[in-house]
């Protein structure tokens, strides 16, 4: 299973278009678990550089955060039940998933990973319900400590937060017209027109994106025994596809991720206290398309 499993984009690049700029260039490959790809618009020497270097650094990245390496800094915490001294992209993540608990009202909760392994393996749900709690968690910059039966999976927010990095990476080298789709999508300049789609319902349309991310969860697109794959242990999902625009792709994955689970009172309420959130998108489990 790939670290993309608790949430599927649907965003799809087929109408990645940005005209009257220089020249694309694009790499494409496999990253968390998903097919990944960069486009720059420039000159070609400088792209290709940067290309380069942004394999690199979404390498580094996902060693960080892998469940299925059993070095990465992730494995190591859960197995341990504690972390000493971790990496600041690390604790930054530690940080964007309590913030999007908190703002979600703990529908995103990255504790979900034991109830993810119950299900996965046919074992009793009880005690590893109880184990979900992103209170109990303790972090800080010397140390990660989780409670007792406590794992995380950061499946919901991870693939945002390294779109991001990418992102920025990419502007302090210079470039000024980007499209990163870790996952996610964040993109640098524009305009740059996506696809939006839904597993069940198929092709819902565009949108546009500019100096803005965007990014998509659809729970029916993947199944753990009875269980969809969005998972908490009180709330199940109640929207067929959700897609966030928002200022990063940190900020749309964890929340794309999280409304899923959210009835459209919460969905406006949580849009109206991020007063940075962008167009926010429904899809129904009768495919009604919604615009917030």
């Amino acid at each position: 299973m790939s670290l993309s499993r608790r949430r599927f984009l649907t965003i799809s690049a087929g109408f990645a278009c940005a005209p009257g700029f220089a020249q694309a260039h694009t790499w494409q490959g496999r990253a968390f678990g998903a097919d990944v790809s960069i486009t720059l618009r420039g000159p070609k020497p400088p792209a290709m550089a940067a290309l380069r270097k942004a394999r690199a650094q979404i390498a580094e990245i996902e060693k960080l955060f892998s469940l299925y390496n059993p070095t990465s800094a992730l494995s190591q915490l859960n197995t341990k039940g504690a972390l000493h001294t971790p990496d600041a992209r690390f604790l930054a993540l530690m940080r964007a998933a309590d913030h999007a608990f908190e703002v979600t009202g703990g529908l995103f909760d990255a504790t979900v990973q034991t109830l993810w392994h119950a299900l996965a393996t046919g074992e009793n749900t009880d005690v590893a319900q109880k184990a979900v709690g992103w209170r109990r968690v303790r972090f800080g910059v010397q140390k990660i400590t989780l409670s007792k039966g406590q794992a995380l999976t950061f499946n919901g927010i991870a693939q945002g937060f390294a779109t991001d990095e990418i992102t920025q990476a990419l502007k302090a080298q210079g470039m000024q017209n980007v499209l990163v789709n870790i996952g996610e999508y964040r993109a640098v300049g524009g305009p740059w027109r996506l696809g939006l789609s839904d597993p069940t319902w198929g092709h819902l349309g565009t949108r546009t994106v500019t100096d803005a991310a965007i990014a998509t969860s659809s729970p029916g697109a993947m199944s753990i025994g009875p269980a969809a794959h969005i998972l908490h242990p009180v709330a199940g999902p109640r929207w067929s596809t959700v897609s966030v625009e928002a200022p990063t792709a940190t900020l749309a994955d964890s929340l794309s991720t999280a409304l899923v689970l959210a009835d459209i009172d919460q969905i406006t309420e949580i849009k109206k206290a991020s007063h940075d959130l962008g167009r926010v998108t429904l899809v129904s489990m009768q495919g009604e398309l919604i615009t917030l």
